[in-house]
């Protein structure tokens, strides 16, 4: 049964509103990481490829809070760029630096680490998103049925670049067993609904977090099974849980970037 503004209770209404700040601050700030990637990427075919799955996926952004903004929650551009780090949503390994340094200056990024985020990260996105084509709120359900055909080419494409990486030099596949350590170190909040799982779950939004870890490791478990690889483990207790409004330094610092063009003039659409 699909649930409506018009016959949402109090508790419904909470319980989506949080979990659409999840899905809108993950992509917002996966995307703001991708993004630094432009002009530096390994060649120019993947420095398109890559800038491309960032914009669709700030595209998917704007979705979700525009969702918010039909919730009454607030504008769409203002919940995007004005809302300070405590009041964020998304999960720590979306807020990460790429690396040392700054993008606009001398950066020194780690490809390894961007295509294991990548790669991981787009595997839960998608098994969060398959479940929510089923959700009880019709309208994420229709955003979800949009964003899956775009991530159907992302999931590929991150894919493609974790198999050849692990499948190449020794130089390589210790930078990527490296990433995958720095990864999972931060994953144990990107299945977490924080301290409204009882209500998001209940309200049937979308499964659960412990069958969507399932479904991730389903998911991943041939690729590690062909690489002949152990698949990693998703930490059961995350040290810190930005569904909880618990960040790093990187996201004020991401933040002061994100909203500085927008702070000079709110008016514009972003």
């Amino acid at each position: 049964m699909s649930t409506t503004e018009n016959s949402m209770s109090a508790e419904y209404k909470e319980a989506i509103t949080h979990l659409l700040f999840q899905l809108a601050d993950d992509d917002f700030l996966y995307a703001f990481r991708g993004s630094e990637w432009l002009g530096l990427a390994p060649h120019i075919e993947e420095d398109v490829a890559s800038s491309s799955i960032s914009q669709d996926s700030m595209g998917h952004a704007a979705m979700f809070y525009h969702l918010l903004e039909d919730l009454g929650v607030g504008k769409a551009d203002d919940l995007a760029h004005l809302r300070p780090a405590q009041d964020r949503n998304n999960s720590i390994l979306t807020e990460r630096v790429n690396g040392e340094g700054y993008y606009m200056e001398t950066p020194q990024y780690d490809w390894a680490y961007q295509v294991v985020r990548s790669y991981f990260y787009t595997q839960a996105k998608k098994v969060k998103v398959d479940s929510l084509c089923h959700s009880s709120y019709k309208p994420v359900a229709e955003v979800a049925i949009k964003v899956k055909m775009e991530l159907y080419y992302h999931k590929l494409h991150w894919e493609t670049w974790f198999k050849q990486l692990m499948s190449s030099t020794d130089v390589a596949k210790k930078k990527m067993n490296d990433a995958i350590t720095v990864v999972m170190n931060d994953f144990g909040d990107v299945f977490s609904f924080g301290n409204l799982k009882p209500k998001i779950e209940s309200n049937n939004l979308l499964d659960s977090e412990e069958e969507m870890k399932k479904r991730w490791h389903a998911s991943i478990g041939p690729v590690f099974e062909a690489l002949q690889m152990e698949e990693p483990a998703i930490p059961n207790h995350p040290v810190m849980n930005g569904r909880n409004g618990e960040h790093t330094k990187d996201l004020d610092e991401a933040l002061l970037t994100l909203s500085e063009v927008y702070k000079l003039d709110p008016v514009a659409v972003w």
